[in-house]
Parts: structure tokens; C-alpha cells; sequence
């Protein structure tokens, strides 16, 4: 069900994806709870975001962050990514109601599994390319709050275990940890997701363990006081 959130503290939100670059960086840091593979990615480049990294990974790179920062890094809440990636919008996607492939990084192509078809226009929108793989970050339009690649290219981890629906959400934007703590939420959609599947209200959930070349993540953290949203 829709529900209203009113989020009790100011957060940033990171404009792109973890980069491959960024990734190998922060696994060079000393290491808080477990170890990291510092060239995970299956689609190879600097500046295209990390993947097949599973959520304990990312966890990982947000304690390491905090460790060497004074601000507080962690894996965005459910809350915080849908309002992040909306920017003030109510429509399916925050470019309007439709997409296309010059707007972001998805499958455009009608894609066939088993006895079902999966559609790859949305709406009134267009058939488009089918890149077959991740592309660098930041190469397709920002939405109002100057984020990108919120629809497609990777689905994003969220901090919060996974619950069936919203009934019991907190009201204030903070992630909803459970008792199941094996399954975990991701949002976006990706490069190998049709665009229905990409919608900015669009939920997932796979195990905290699973790897993907179509998982990555970014990160936010919560705005100091002296420079308070």
C-alpha cells in the first residue's frame, strides 16, 4: 500500500552508482569484517559501476568509508532510494511516464522466457538498443536532484531486509530491519531489465549473499550538522 514517510534527518544521496574505480580504491582500505575482491566486475571499465558484488560486500565498503570519513556511509533505505530517485515525482518513471533508450540503460527489446513475453517499451514509449551490458555512469540525463542512472544499468542494494508489503514500514524513512535477515531489497532495475521492471516503485529481493553481473549499489550518508539539509 502507499504510505507517507516523513524522514526525520537530512541525507545525501551518491549522484552515481559505486564506480569500478571508486570500488578498488575503498578495498585497498584496511578491512573492518571481511575481505574484498578489488576487480569483481564481469563488464571491465573504471568509470562503469562495480557489480557482482553482494550485499555483505557492500556493507563492507560503507564501514570502510565511515572508517576513513567523518560522515556515516551506509546502503541507502527503501524510503530513501524511491524518494531519491522520484525527485519530486508521482509517474512511473522520474523522466515521465514512459522511457526510452536514450534516457537510460535497459532492455528495449521485447524479451522472450519461456512461454512469456516480456515487453520492452512502457506505455506509449519506443523500442530502443539492447546493449547487452553495463555502461559508464553518468552518460544518460540526471533527474531533478541531479542523480543518474536510477533507472537501469544495475539494480541498486537497500539497507532494509525484505518484508512482502508496507503494512508495519517506520514512517520516518529509516530502513526496516526484520527478523529475516537472509533476503535483501534491491531497487532500479538494470541493463538486462525490461522497463517495467525498472520503475521508480519496482521491488526485488534475492539473498544478502547473491552476486550478479546486474547488482551494484550506491551509497548516502546522513548530512552533518553543520551542514544540515
Amino acid at each position: 500500500p502507499q504510505h507517507r514517510v516523513t524522514f526525520s534527518e537530512g541525507f545525501w544521496m551518491g549522484r552515481y552508482p559505486v564506480t569500478q574505480a571508486q570500488w578498488r580504491m575503498v578495498a585497498g582500505f584496511d578491512s573492518v569484517n571481511r575481505e574484498l575482491d578489488s576487480d569483481p566486475a564481469g563488464f571491465k571499465g573504471d568509470q562503469r559501476p562495480v557489480e557482482k558484488v553482494s550485499w555483505e560486500d557492500a556493507q563492507e565498503f560503507c564501514h570502510r568509508l565511515s572508517n576513513k570519513f567523518p560522515q556515516e556511509f551506509k546502503l541507502p533505505g527503501e524510503a530513501q532510494w524511491e524518494y531519491a530517485c522520484r525527485a519530486g515525482t508521482t509517474t512511473p518513471f522520474h523522466f515521465g511516464e514512459t522511457i526510452d533508450a536514450t534516457l537510460a540503460n535497459y532492455w528495449a527489446q521485447d524479451r522472450k522466457s519461456e512461454d512469456e513475453t516480456y515487453p520492452g517499451v512502457y506505455g506509449q514509449g519506443s523500442y530502443g538498443e539492447f546493449r547487452e551490458q553495463t555502461t559508464d555512469i553518468g552518460i544518460f540525463p540526471a533527474n531533478r536532484f541531479g542523480l543518474h542512472d536510477m533507472h537501469g544499468n544495475v539494480r541498486e542494494w537497500c539497507e532494509d531486509t525484505w518484508h512482502d508489503s508496507y503494512n508495519g514500514v517506520p514512517n520516518d524513512g529509516t530502513a526496516w530491519i526484520g527478523n529475516d535477515a537472509k533476503y535483501r531489497l534491491l531497487r532500479g532495475g538494470s541493463w538486462f531489465d525490461t522497463p517495467g521492471f525498472c520503475r521508480s516503485a519496482y521491488r526485488y529481493v534475492i539473498s544478502r549473499e547473491y552476486r550478479d553481473d546486474i547488482i551494484g549499489f550506491r551509497v548516502c550518508c546522513v548530512a552533518p550538522k553543520a551542514l544540515s539539509l
